[in-house]
């Protein structure tokens, strides 16, 4: 099991689990495994950050741990985590690094790392970081002209923008948005990019101070958007997280569009276009049914894989797809990201929109989501669960009960002893009962 690193990076509560000294060794190891010096060329690192207080005395940290091994940085301000990633790619980098929590309050926080080409670390390049972490120096120190320089790239944000702006399939014109940046690291580029795009655009939740990141708002508090969508009469909103990795929507009469949504109108706008690579799209075991059924209806195929974008995109990279995503926002793009970016997202969500001018919840309405209820159940042992025969035996029934009108999913979690029982059915009161008696059968092993 990893010591440091979870689902996405290192993560915990700034100065207290997450702290200087251990952002320091992280960015250390990191730039020694990932940089592969040979004397063919001095290693270099993009850093990035969100506005939360912590992202600052975590940069100086992490500033010192990559020049201490020897790696040039450049520091590219308050940007997007796929905007490092980006950037990452586009300077040729050895690594990029982001200081971000994400959509966590504003006491938390996280670093995030890119390899080479701006992709997102596998399991087995994670776990060798960990081992350089633990073992400590092994060879001599940098010192004199060999210690990293810190060098300032202001001209990232507008890279990124001009990226991004190039991967957008169609102009925004004639239409009119909400976007809700989490007073997070899209305030900067966000009201620029959607503009520049064509589109009448209203920024809400855009004005960092530090401490007001995705704090009742963005992504994770999405109802606040609703109200300002119908008050401006704007055709969407869109709702970002504090790292603008993912994104969210609203349409014109103030109902949610989620990530299932999302995934789904992008596939087949691509697939009209033939350009959805060998007619599939990739998804995570917690896409709601109805997602599967609108793209079996549509002729399209859907890969599963475990939780997390990284996982995702893996899927993406093996089979050479174009297109994957989770419910929860995070959307792929492999001819133009190579992680989730949420303004990208949105940039092509609403591309789908404006050629045809369909609104929005009319080419949500693809999508029928089906009743979905998760129980999490505090255990003595996660690992056990699966191996037990009662709970294979509940789960069996439940299966059988639902037949294709829904299904069972029980999900350990991969930080606390819990175990996560989600179940969807036709009605929500026949999903509510089926998770509440496995949820017994779990919680009493």
């Amino acid at each position: 099991m990893a010591k440091y690193f979870g689902t996405d990076g290192v993560r915990g509560r700034a100065n207290a689990d997450l702290t200087p000294e251990l952002a320091l060794a992280v960015a250390s190891a990191a730039a020694r495994v990932l940089a592969h010096h040979d004397g063919s060329h001095r290693p270099t690192a993009v850093v990035g950050r969100d506005p939360r207080v912590s992202s600052e005395m975590l940069e100086a940290a992490v500033v010192a741990g990559l020049t201490s091994a020897g790696a040039d940085v450049r520091l590219v301000g308050v940007l997007p985590t796929p905007a490092v990633a980006y950037l990452t790619q586009r300077y040729e980098a050895d690594l990029g690094v982001v200081l971000s929590a994400s959509h966590n309050p504003m006491p938390d926080n996280g670093i995030k790392l890119f390899a080479r080409g701006g992709q997102k670390l596998p399991d087995d390049i994670e776990a060798e970081i960990e081992a350089e972490i633990e073992a400590g120096w092994r060879t001599a120190r940098p010192t004199g002209a060999a210690i990293g320089r810190v060098t300032a790239s202001p001209d990232g944000a507008a890279r990124y923008i001009e990226h991004l702006l190039t991967a957008a399939p169609a102009s925004l014109a004639g239409l009119k948005v909400v976007v809700d940046c989490a007073n997070g690291a899209a305030s900067a580029v966000a009201g620029e990019l959607f503009s520049s795009a064509g589109a009448d655009v209203v920024v809400v939740a855009g004005e960092p101070d530090g401490e007001n990141i995705n704090d009742g708002v963005g992504s994770t508090h999405i109802g606040s958007l609703a109200e300002v969508v119908l008050r401006h009469q704007a055709d969407l909103g869109i709702a970002l997280d504090g790292d603008a990795d993912r994104c969210l929507a609203i349409d014109a009469d103030g109902s949610v569009v989620d990530g299932d949504q999302i995934l789904a109108i992008c596939a087949l706008e691509l697939k009209d276009r033939s350009l959805l690579a060998q007619d599939t799209v990739v998804a995570t075991v917690m896409s709601n049914l109805g997602f599967h059924h609108a793209m079996r209806d549509a002729g399209i195929t859907v890969l599963t894989t475990a939780v997390g974008d990284r996982y995702v995109l893996e899927s993406l990279l093996n089979n050479g797809l174009s297109l994957g995503g989770e419910q929860s926002g995070h959307v792929i793009f492999t001819d133009a990201a190579t992680t989730g970016d949420g303004l990208l997202t949105a940039l092509r969500l609403m591309s789908c929109m404006a050629p045809s001018a369909r609104p929005l919840a009319e080419l949500a309405a693809i999508v029928q989501r089906l009743p979905q209820v998760m129980i999490n159940v505090r255990v003595a042992d996660r690992e056990s669960v699966a191996a037990s025969p009662d709970v294979r035996a509940a789960v069996s029934a439940a299966e059988a009960e639902l037949g294709e009108d829904g299904r069972i999913l029980l999900r350990p979690s991969g930080t606390e002893q819990l175990v996560r029982v989600m179940v969807e059915a036709a009605s929500q009161d026949h999903a509510e009962q089926i998770a509440r008696r496995v949820s017994e059968v779990v919680g009493a092993v």
